[in-house]
């Protein structure tokens, strides 16, 4: 390309591209290595409807915090319908959880709580050993 098989002298006017091929294959590579390398998202587990809804049986297993507002006040906390103070929850999970194969425990707060209260709980979740949390949202309805 750069040499002519005549005799004219004249400029070459004829764009040279092997560098770049040369830029475009690394670019290539790097865009390959980078890819599989993108963080994803987090794991969730989507709760299912019941297959029979008319066989429906209270589940024992199921492990519920409540965190409660009280106003301006400390919020009160509650295992499965059963007040607790602060200081005791951790124990009580703990307890709980020790002899159990499955370690699923969900978190249910009030709206008007600040989420350092339910995070609280979700740590002492995680210190009893707890494998799986799910956090338990109040119900939008349409048009609110």
């Amino acid at each position: 390309m750069g040499m002519s098989g005549g005799s004219h002298g004249g400029a070459v006017s004829e764009i040279n591209v092997t560098p770049l091929i040369d830029v475009l294959l690394v670019l290539l590579i790097i865009f390959m290595v980078i890819v599989p390398v993108t963080p994803k998202g987090l794991d969730t587990l989507v709760p299912q409807p019941p297959k029979n809804k008319t066989n429906d049986q209270v589940n024992d297993r199921t492990i519920v915090v409540q965190v409660l507002s009280n106003g301006a006040g400390a919020p009160s906390y509650k295992i499965n319908e059963d007040a607790f103070n602060k200081q005791d929850i951790e124990p009580k999970l703990a307890e709980i959880f020790a002899t159990r194969q499955e370690k699923v425990m969900f978190v249910k707060g009030d709206k008007d709580l600040d989420f350092s209260k339910i995070a609280e709980v979700i740590d002492y979740g995680h210190q009893a050993g707890v494998d799986n949390i799910g956090l338990i949202t109040p119900r939008i309805l349409a048009g609110q």
